[in-house]
């Protein structure tokens, strides 16, 4: 897996994916960005959730749950020293569809979380403290 990251100015960058896909990074005014883009922290959040989410929804679609709509809700603390680094992260998931079982999504979150999501495994075993829930909503 390969990316580049270039920059651009102040402190916006462009990063791009070895699959040819890319994002606008940018930091706040005070930093001497202009606020058009994510901050590098909120991509590894982002990247976190979509990472798990998308084991959620690929084991449920194999355990033939009617599933309509995964939504990841990922909120995070981060210690207040520099570096400033995730010391905290919880997955919240709001799982939809048809009859889905309970048991069924419990088991998807549970294998995304020790199993198979490689970005919130990583983060835990460099100690942050990752959680995760879910609530089933039907339709």
């Amino acid at each position: 897996m390969k990316a580049t990251v270039r920059w651009v100015d102040g402190a916006m960058f462009v990063g791009e994916s070895g699959s040819g896909h890319a994002v606008v990074m940018d930091g706040p005014e005070s930093s001497g960005g202009r606020n058009m883009g994510l901050r590098p922290m909120e991509m590894v959040l982002i990247g976190t959730g979509g990472c798990s989410s998308f084991d959620v929804v690929s084991i449920l679609k194999k355990s033939r749950q009617d599933i309509t709509d995964c939504v990841a809700e990922v909120e995070a603390t981060r210690a207040d020293a520099t570096p400033a680094v995730f010391e905290t992260i919880h997955l919240h998931f709001k799982v939809s569809g048809k009859g889905l079982s309970e048991k069924q999504v419990e088991r998807a979150v549970s294998l995304s979380a020790e199993k198979y999501c490689s970005a919130s495994i990583m983060l835990a075993a460099g100690g942050v403290k990752v959680t995760h829930s879910f609530e089933v909503i039907e339709g």
